[in-house]
This record gives structure tokens, sequence and C-alpha cells, in this order.
């Protein structure tokens, strides 16, 4: 019985327009920030280096160069705060977790870009 009460809590927090991004992607979170009564969007962009699995827990990491500084944050998944997530680039990346981009620097930090399937195909 306490599971089943736990359960259908998370149902009814979770979103419904979660869009499809993996690791590797490069997204565009668009977050409402309040200030004092005020409230505004103010969007993040960035690689996600990370993403963890969970039902309400579920979060992600987007780390972005910043004034040559890295500057990542953590986004829960599943929150009310966030307007929209833009998915920019799909990125190839073989791995899960992209913790090994902290230590490159430059065109070294670039990730290889997806083709797109549903582009046909320029024929000579």
């Amino acid at each position: 019985m306490r599971a089943a009460a736990i359960q259908f809590v998370d149902s009814l927090n979770l979103r419904k327009n979660v869009p499809d991004f993996r690791t590797g992607d490069t997204v565009r979170v668009n977050w409402k920030v309040k200030e004092g009564e005020k409230e505004r969007v103010q969007a993040f962009e960035g690689v996600v280096i990370r993403k963890t699995k969970g039902s309400v827990d579920a979060t992600f990491t987007v780390r972005k160069m910043s004034f040559g500084v890295g500057v990542e944050r953590i986004f829960p998944l599943h929150s009310p705060r966030y307007e929209t997530i833009d998915v920019l680039t799909k990125g190839s990346v073989r791995r899960n977790r992209l913790f090994y981009l902290r230590s490159l620097r430059g065109k070294a930090a670039r990730l290889d870009v997806q083709e797109e399937k549903d582009a046909p195909a320029a024929k000579a």
C-alpha cells in the first residue's frame, strides 16, 4: 500500500512534455528566475554531460563555457521551474557521462554532430 501511494504521488509530479535528448546533445534550458516580485526567463545553453535516471528525481547536468570559465548546472528533469528545453544539436558520443570534457579546452572540447536521418542525400 505504501509503495503504491508513493508511485501515485510521483506520477502526479511527472512532466508530460519532456523532450527527447541524450548525453552529448547541445540544449538550451529556459529557466524561470524569480527576482523579488517579478519572474523572468533566463536561458542556459550548453552540452549535456550527464543524465541520471529516476522517476521524479531524474536530473541532467549542462556544461557551458562562460568567459573562459567552465560552468555546470544540474537541472531536475521534471521541475515546473523551466519553460522549455530546446535541443539545438544532437551529439554523437559513445559514453553516458562526459566528464572528460572538463579537462579539454577550445577545439578539443568539441563533440561530433550526429547526422540527420530525415535529410535527403544529395545526388552527385
